[in-house]
């Protein structure tokens, strides 16, 4: 599951179990992900507290599906095959539409989001492209042309924190060898009305 220590479920006590209590699924399962971090619950409840707010909170403006989709592509750009398949699940799952979410996936592979989205869309996912491939290259200007494209400040900072998360949790998954074994895939924590409310269903 990892290439380091983890403590599942049925160990955890304290603090540890009190977080494992707030995220877990169905039967008490806990994502590779969060258990990855189980040796050091205070950046466990920093990780659980970034991806609530940047990517489950009922303030985004931006739909959750589109989001994802900025989840899926940073992520097969990083070669990270775990977010990949859980991200691309709850964005099926979100759409609705196996068809559809087939030509989004085969246009983010192929690096080419213009295939299937509009023009705002495709700026915001090249952006967020550009931002895991080669961030120090970003310019004022890039912000210039997103604005050129319909998007406003506001959603631009919510597709950089997207991006800027899943980079993070990215490297983390890549670093310490997490793998999907054991997981249901495509959960997430879907009450965006609670702030406090992680579990995934």
């Amino acid at each position: 599951m990892t290439w380091i220590k983890t403590i599942d479920y049925e160990k955890a006590k304290g603090r540890l179990k009190k977080i494992y209590d707030r995220v877990k699924g169905a039967d008490n399962r806990i994502d590779n992900i969060l258990m990855a971090h189980s040796l050091r619950p205070h950046s466990l409840e920093g990780h659980l507290a970034l991806y609530k707010n940047v990517l489950h909170h009922n303030s985004n403006q931006s739909e959750k599906w589109f989001l994802e989709t900025v989840g899926v592509y940073v992520s097969l750009l990083n070669q990270c095959d775990y977010c990949v398949q859980h991200h691309y699940c709850g964005l099926k799952r979100l759409l609705d539409d196996e068809e559809n979410a087939e030509k989004i996936f085969q246009a983010l592979e192929n690096r080419k989001p213009e295939l299937v989205f509009d023009q705002k869309q495709s700026a915001l996912l090249h952006y967020a492209g550009k931002l895991t491939l080669d961030a120090a290259s970003l310019q004022e200007t890039d912000i210039s042309d997103l604005h050129k494209s319909g998007c406003e400040d506001g959603e631009i900072l919510e597709i950089n924190q997207v991006a800027a998360y899943f980079n993070y949790a990215n490297r983390t998954i890549l670093g310490l060898g997490v793998t999907t074994k054991g997981d249901i895939l495509g959960l997430s924590p879907n009450n965006d009305d609670d702030d406090h409310d992680w579990s995934h269903r």
